[in-house]
């Protein structure tokens, strides 16, 4: 593929490498030509020192070829418009900005755009891993607003029904490993003592979810 990345700094820096070593064709864009610096050594994709709004910049990025093109400079506005350009003027159809101040994500929204909110996401993922170390999140979809979590089925709950588990809140079976075969749950399911369960589900969901398993004994 070949892939514009906008800002070089410890994320695009960091995004660009692993893209290139993937062996996708990359063309890295920075204002300041030190934040090249950040670059691995043995990176050998194209550089580009200009600002990123400015039109013959890209041109000069190849953004009139480009697949893909990620805006990951620490300013929201910058990331915004350059995405929104790329999308709607260029018809760049894969398009991802970063969200650096969760206050910007309205205007991201407001363009349509694909974003990665680093800020949110990171603290949302450190304030799960405080509240619930049993349930360990093994997906993210979005920004963190839906997550896949996986658990033992404890002793407390053998024999009770599937839907019991999740009736009411805001989480979602997904599967059932028994014995090292994953099944799609049905309504009249069972559990039994160390199933490993899959659930969806909202940080508020996963709360409830918890606190409905600690009612009887915790996991």
């Amino acid at each position: 593929m070949n892939i514009i990345v906008i800002g070089c700094g410890r994320v695009g820096a960091e995004l660009a490498s692993r893209l290139f070593f993937r062996n996708n064709k990359v063309t890295v864009v920075d204002q300041n030509a030190a934040a090249f610096d950040n670059l691995h050594p043995d990176f050998r994709g194209h550089l580009v020192e200009g600002e990123a709004l400015n039109q013959d910049v890209l041109i000069r990025a190849g953004v009139e070829g480009a697949d893909g093109l990620a805006a990951v400079t620490n300013s929201d506005s910058l990331n915004a418009v350059v995405a929104h350009i790329a999308q709607s003027v260029y018809n760049i159809l894969n398009v991802v900005a970063r969200n650096y101040d969760p206050s910007w994500r309205p205007y991201y929204d407001s363009f349509d755009l694909q974003i990665v909110g680093s800020s949110s996401w990171g603290a949302q993922r450190i304030e799960e891993l405080l509240y619930h170390k049993e349930l360990r999140s093994v997906f993210s979809a979005g920004n963190g607003e839906i997550e896949i979590y996986e658990f033992t089925i404890p002793a407390s709950w053998n024999g009770k029904r599937f839907v019991d588990l999740t009736i009411n809140l805001q989480c979602h079976l997904v599967s059932i490993t028994r014995v090292g075969v994953a099944t799609l749950p049905d309504e009249d399911g069972i559990f039994k003592t160390g199933d490993i369960v899959l659930v969806s589900a909202t940080m508020n969901g996963i709360q409830d979810l918890q606190k409905r398993l600690a009612s009887n004994k915790e996991i």
